[in-house]
């Protein structure tokens, strides 16, 4: 009896904790990797949510269900932003530049570690100057953080 007791409670303790939902939210950081201070670096955060049902539309060849939203509509008006610093001065690579990037991400992902978010996933990506006569460029990284619901 006593080990259908103990089979049964670890039973149910794994089912309630596959049941368990989370919810995420991301973080972004784009720092500018434009020459002579020019550029802005930020990290931002939403502090609302959209429903991204409202901003889908379903196309087939059959029937193309339009949505009446606007884009426009799917701004977000409530958000942080953190001001960084840009990659490059008016020499070139600014170290303490990236040094001061890095203590302002490193704050920001402990208060929200602290705030009962966990770092799940990092990506990044490079929009990188073209060549002669394209001067801009930012590297984003997107920061996906979840919590139990």
């Amino acid at each position: 009896m006593k080990k259908i007791s103990i089979i049964t409670f670890i039973l149910f303790s794994i089912l309630e904790i596959q049941a368990q939902t989370y919810e995420y939210k991301i973080v972004t950081s784009i720092e500018s990797v434009v020459p002579m201070g020019v550029g802005r670096s930020r990290i931002i955060s939403a502090e609302e949510t959209k429903d991204h049902t409202a901003y889908t539309t379903s196309r087939t060849e059959e029937n193309t269900k339009q949505n009446k939203s606007k884009r426009s509509d799917a701004k977000v008006e409530d958000f942080d932003e953190t001001k960084m610093l840009n990659f490059y001065s008016a020499t070139g690579i600014n170290f303490q530049n990236i040094a001061s990037n890095d203590a302002l991400l490193s704050s920001k992902v402990n208060s929200m570690i602290e705030e009962g978010w966990e770092l799940t996933f990092v990506t990044s990506g490079v929009e990188s100057d073209a060549g002669k006569g394209d001067g801009d460029g930012i590297f984003i990284t997107r920061f996906i953080f979840r919590r139990m619901k």
